[in-house]
């Protein structure tokens, strides 16, 4: 799959998701297998370019592979101005949020709440495609809501404006994140314009992803919370992709070694008080299988110290591994 003069070396992405995909985890993602990563969504407003959370959201300090931005906003001149920053800043693709079901990205008429105007959709993809030389891609949903699947008609409008990929999350925003994602719409998006296509929502397993591919015809598989504690789906969906066969799954020790090592990353990243604190969440994705989890969740949220929770991370695998040896 290609986007603009990038061969990517796989078909799957990593979605951009807020307070998920730092660049801690995006990294962590490449290294198992993800094709390109996508950052959290940064807000196009200059004045809050230079808050906390911009700044480490625009950090990509050492990371390997394409650097992909994504923008939120909704207004055409701020948005242009905005991809023009991000690319001075290094940004080599940008991403431009219609896709986030958020309230109050909603209620700022940003993220999916575009989707009701396509005339201001059409204004912001060609106020961005005409400011920046570097390929702009689009994340949208299937429409407003299931009366509104305008997703074909989006689709087109982008293609027309120089868009360069789509990935769609087979939900409406009036959907949110809840029942099931459907792929008859992607199918049809698909079918409408000759830009890559992605499909995002539900692929959770190597086999979800393919039937996904073969249902929709789509170029590339996006993967959001499916990757949530687990990294891995990456390259054991690009495997059984490639083989038809499944990988084993990680090994204790692996995991281990994976997981201690994106706590430590995280404790770097954001520091002795927030890096514990972030770090809570992924601990639980990772361990939310385990019978014990819920017990040792309570356990873990309790320290605030990240030489201790790395400690308490160690014990706790120590006596994993002494539970099967036994």
């Amino acid at each position: 799959m290609r986007i603009g003069p990038y061969q990517l070396e796989n078909p799957l992405i990593l979605a951009p998701m807020a307070g998920v995909t730092d660049r801690p985890f995006r990294q962590l993602c490449k290294e198992l297998g993800a094709g390109l990563t996508v950052s959290e969504m940064i807000a196009a407003n200059p004045k809050l370019r230079n808050t906390r959370k911009s700044i480490q959201r625009s950090n990509h300090q050492g990371e390997p592979g394409i650097r992909s931005v994504q923008i939120a906003g909704a207004e055409p001149e701020m948005l242009a101005q905005s991809a023009q920053y991000n690319v001075q800043n290094g940004a080599e693709i940008i991403d431009i949020n219609m896709g986030c079901p958020a309230k109050k990205v909603c209620k700022k008429a940003a993220g999916s709440a575009l989707l009701q105007d396509p005339k201001l959709v059409e204004d912001i993809l060609n106020a961005v495609v005409s400011a920046v030389e570097v390929p702009v891609t689009l994340k949208i949903r299937t429409g407003w809501n299931h009366d509104n699947r305008n997703g074909v008609q989006i689709a087109q409008i982008a293609e027309q404006a120089g868009i360069q990929a789509l990935a769609v999350h087979g939900r409406t925003r009036a959907d949110k994140y809840l029942g099931n994602a459907e792929y008859d719409t992607i199918a049809a998006i698909k079918q409408s314009v000759s830009i890559p296509v992605v499909a995002n929502g539900d692929i959770t397993s190597p086999e979800k992803a393919r039937f996904v591919l073969d249902y929709t015809g789509v170029d590339g598989l996006m993967i959001g919370r499916g990757a949530q504690g687990n990294p891995w789906i990456f390259r054991e969906v690009w495997h059984y992709l490639q083989t038809g066969e499944k990988l084993s799954p990680p090994s204790w020790q692996e995991v281990r070694q994976v997981l201690l090592g994106h706590i430590n990353a995280l404790h770097e990243f954001y520091g002795a008080v927030m890096g514990p604190r972030i770090a809570r969440k992924h601990v639980s994705w990772y361990l939310q299988e385990q019978a014990d989890a819920n017990e040792f969740r309570r356990t873990f949220n309790a320290i605030e110290d990240g030489a201790e929770q790395l400690d308490v991370l160690d014990r706790y695998f120590e006596q994993k591994q002494q539970a099967i040896a036994a």
